[in-house]
């Protein structure tokens, strides 16, 4: 049975102010959507919201996977429901092994009743996944006995997310401007892994991005403009093409109310950044 993800006028704020201002979105397993939008837009925000970041606050709306509100959940209970964030800036966990990490993962999302202290999946099985996953997705066997993201290049961090995609088999993948930090070779080699994913499992795909780049590689059948903290065109490949043609201008001047908000949007993530130095 195809599952849906549902977004509905979604209101979120961070640090006391709103940044997404009634988001609606629906997503169903198979599909290929892009979400794209200028820096500061909430692109991101979306994605933490979704998978239930504690910073960030939910004023109003719902996510309904399978009519379920899964804003209601903790973080580990959305994942085992069948989502998953591919974060842009991926942590690094010393001491602990990309086999193991994945083992315990894999382990909780397939068996979610699961009680701390159970046996975890058979090893020899766990074995034969991984390295039969990492040979689809060219991965070297080397890789697995790394510390998880520790002393990895970008394009490595972004090959680790792309393994836990392809053994975790989500309904529902939310790629955080993957191709961030990655030059073409990378991009190429994220993206195909990605689109393997898509193919074998049925995951439902939504690609964050201000870049065009990765969805050369990465085809959407869906794209969608988030600008000033709501969406505000829904379309093809075609609007992919228009803004690499003619940029945001044309947005702001056709939602000159999500103009304004998106100026302040801006205005508040520069600030921040500059305050972060």
């Amino acid at each position: 049975m195809t599952k849906t993800l549902e977004i509905k006028d979604l209101h979120v704020a961070i640090g006391g102010k709103e940044i997404l201002k009634g988001v609606d979105l629906t997503l169903r397993q198979g599909e290929i959507h892009a979400l794209m939008g200028p820096n500061g837009s909430g692109k991101s925000t979306l994605s933490y919201a979704l998978m239930g970041h504690p910073s960030y606050e939910v004023l109003a709306g719902t996510a309904e996977l399978d009519g379920e509100n899964i804003l209601e959940l903790e973080a580990d209970e959305r994942a085992k429901k069948g989502l998953f964030l591919a974060f842009q800036y991926p942590t690094a966990i010393p001491g602990v092994t990309v086999a193991n990490f994945l083992r315990h993962a894999v382990t909780n999302v397939r068996t979610p009743d699961r009680k701390e202290g159970e046996d975890l999946m058979p090893m020899r099985e766990f074995r034969k996944e991984l390295r039969e996953t990492m040979e689809e997705l060219g991965v070297d066997g080397e890789f697995a006995r790394r510390y998880l993201n520790e002393g990895f290049s970008g394009g490595e961090k972004k090959r680790a997310e792309v393994l836990q995609l392809a053994m975790l088999r989500p309904a529902f993948a939310i790629l955080d401007e993957t191709d961030s930090g990655l030059d073409i070779d990378a991009v190429r080699l994220v993206s195909e892994g990605v689109n393997k994913v898509a193919a074998r499992a049925g995951t439902g795909v939504l690609v964050i991005t201000h870049y065009q780049r990765i969805l050369n590689y990465i085809k959407p059948q869906f794209v969608h403009i988030l600008f000033g903290g709501r969406i505000v065109e829904n379309g093809g490949n075609e609007l992919v093409d228009k803004l690499e043609r003619e940029g945001y201008d044309w947005v702001r001047e056709k939602y000159p109310d999500a103009a304004v908000d998106e100026d302040e949007l801006e205005r508040r993530a520069l600030a921040e950044s500059k305050f972060a130095f």
